[in-house]
């Protein structure tokens, strides 16, 4: 893989770490000016590589970047796709959005990984968008991570920008543009930039499969009433829902804004596969809530299950103590020593009193079961 760096030079680099998806990152931009780019994300060892394809319905290539220069789109009618993996570069990021002339506000949320999702149109005729890909970090406890995506739609281009921290999550729609499968070799860069968001979308349903299986689990040792089962376990599940809905919520509105804006950079002929991608969408959302749903319903009969087996403990203790309240008095009685206590001169007294105490038990039980006290 070639790499470009802020002297315009690619340099061959392998893998980086990723760092915790819980920790909040310093905002080192707070106070700066607008549109000063700061990067805030975790830290990053590579360079960030940039590769650029270039197709129409007959024609193909992809190559890296080696210098700036090789970024600007083709000018001989072909659609151009620039995709930057790491954005962590902020001097790269501006010299690039100065080639295409990008808005400085719009590469502070390139930057910006923990930027919510959004849509953006610039008077400079380019369609911003931003969102967020979903990774499964670990499978036992289930974590999600959210890697930050932004798109950049022009007359006949599409930049895309991704953080170096998977693979190249748009690998099916190259191959795609490669084998000339479908329709994306044959439409506008408004349909590439639909290719792009559908992977992502897709990709949704591979989470919710993950917390799917996690729920049935869940939901299986919740009737079983297993004992092992913790609220922390409930709660990490719930806190993986929320960053799930967090991230999705906004996309609905970001779909619909494209599909109902009259835009000029998005073709009537996509505006129905933006519609079957909203759908999509909706459809992941609805399923997030009721899964959040089902995880509250579930907490609520684990924390009756818990208090239930206390109330029986409890009983237990209870009836216990019932019981032997009135032998504790027959034998505090008889333990006092008494001179003039003439049941102490009895020469069967011991097995009077052990009499009485069992006909009191025995009289104890039987009601406590005609009570139905247990």
């Amino acid at each position: 893989m070639h790499t470009t760096d802020t002297n315009d030079s690619v340099n061959t680099t392998d893998s980086s770490k990723k760092e915790s998806k819980r920790k909040r990152y310093k905002r080192h931009n707070l106070l700066t000016s607008p549109g000063t780019l700061v990067y805030i994300g975790p830290e990053i060892e590579l360079k960030t590589s940039i590769k650029k394809v270039q197709f129409n319905d007959k024609t193909f290539t992809e190559s890296p970047v080696k210098s700036l220069g090789d970024c600007l789109p083709s000018s001989n009618g072909e659609i151009t796709w620039l995709d930057v993996d790491g954005i962590h570069e902020t001097g790269l990021i501006e010299k690039l959005g100065g080639i295409y002339q990008l808005h400085p506000l719009l590469l502070e949320d390139v930057v910006n990984t923990e930027h919510k999702p959004k849509l953006e149109v610039y008077d400079s005729g380019h369609l911003f968008l931003t969102l967020k890909m979903l990774h499964i970090e670990s499978d036992t406890p289930l974590e999600i991570s959210a890697e930050h995506v932004s798109f950049v739609l022009g007359s006949n281009y599409v930049i895309s920008f991704q953080e170096e921290l998977t693979g190249d999550i748009f690998t099916p729609v190259l191959n795609r543009l490669k084998a000339s499968i479908g329709k994306t070799r044959k439409n506008g860069p408004d349909y590439l930039l639909f290719a792009l968001m559908d992977v992502v979308v897709d990709n949704y349903f591979v989470i919710l499969e993950k917390l799917e299986d996690k729920l049935d689990l869940v939901e299986d040792q919740v009737i079983r009433g297993a004992k092992h089962l913790s609220l922390a376990d409930l709660y990490a599940l719930k806190r993986e829902l929320t960053l799930v809905r967090r991230i999705i919520w906004p996309l609905r509105d970001i779909i619909n804004q494209l599909i109902r804006e009259d835009n000029p950079l998005v073709g009537r002929k996509t505006i129905p596969y933006y519609r079957d991608l909203y759908d999509h969408v909706m459809q992941v959302v609805d399923t997030v809530d009721s899964y959040r749903e089902l995880l509250a319903s579930l907490t609520d009969v684990h924390l009756s299950t818990i208090s239930n087996r206390m109330n029986s403990v409890m009983k237990t203790l209870t009836i216990f103590s019932a019981i032997f309240m009135p032998l504790t008095f027959i034998v505090g009685v008889y333990g006092m020593n008494f001179d003039n206590m003439p049941e102490l001169r009895w020469h069967n007294g011991y097995y009077y009193t052990w009499s009485l105490m069992g006909i009191v038990t025995l009289g104890m039980v039987i009601y406590f079961r005609w009570k139905r006290w247990f």
